[in-house]
């Protein structure tokens, strides 16, 4: 598999002299599903929200997309990722409709109705769809960021635990959509819960006190291998 992302010697903080990520290395491949796992605190939603240009207090001495260096808050780039992320306020005021509709208009890409109320069926969502984001509860927020993410098709899209708030019935959407996303690009996202890693992922990285410590390829993905890692709670 081609290289799509990669980032080498990636540092991050919130205050300098207490660095949340210390040189942290990541290949990402096309087509690819990467499962990112780590306990409360180990720099997971601070890596993603680096990768999402949402937090600038970084150094690295690579980033590269497609070969070419890139800086992660170039309006090309973003218009090749989209994050869902595990806490978001943003466009309260709108309803789904308008936001997806707005979404696909700043990204330059065709709306595909059919698509995306195939999306909001799957996750029982059509009740939803004029109610303003802000007056929805966490599970239905969360669904409408994740219909408009797998609609968008981006070559990346960042997930940042997206089952949370999920309920049994959209959870197994869920998995399903991300193991059917290699057809459009390439998944990243972060999780508390190994079953999600261990039904959908190509690759399982463990991120520890802001490194990465381990990874597994598909082959050696299974519950024993990453619970004999790091000490996981389902």
């Amino acid at each position: 598999m081609d290289i799509l992302f990669e980032v080498k010697g990636l540092d991050a903080w919130y205050t300098k002299d207490k660095k949340i990520l210390q040189q942290l290395d990541l290949d990402i491949h096309s087509n690819q599903i990467i499962g990112l796992l780590g306990l409360n605190g180990a720099g997971k939603t601070t890596f993603l929200n680096v990768l999402s240009g949402l937090h600038n207090d970084y150094d690295a001495k690579k980033i590269k997309y497609n070969q070419k260096d890139v800086k992660l808050r170039d309006n090309q780039f973003k218009k090749e990722r989209y994050i869902v992320f595990s806490e978001d306020d943003s466009f309260g005021y709108f309803n789904f409709d308008e936001y997806i509709r707005y979404v696909f208009k700043t990204y330059k890409k065709d709306f595909d109705k059919d698509y995306v109320d195939e999306l909001v069926h799957k996750f029982n969502f059509e009740n939803y769809r004029a109610v303003m984001i802000k007056d929805l509860s966490m599970g239905n927020r969360r669904k409408a960021y994740l219909i408009t993410g797998f609609a968008l098709k981006t070559k990346l899209l960042l997930l940042d635990e997206p089952v949370n708030g999920l309920d049994f019935q959209s959870t197994e959407v869920l998995y399903e959509l991300i193991i059917d996303y290699r057809k459009y690009g390439t998944v990243l996202f972060s999780s508390h819960v190994l079953e999600s890693v261990t039904l959908t992922s190509d690759k399982v990285i463990i991120l520890e006190k802001g490194n990465i410590t381990k990874s597994f390829d598909k082959e050696n993905i299974n519950p024993e291998n990453i619970r004999s890692s790091l000490d996981f709670e389902n």
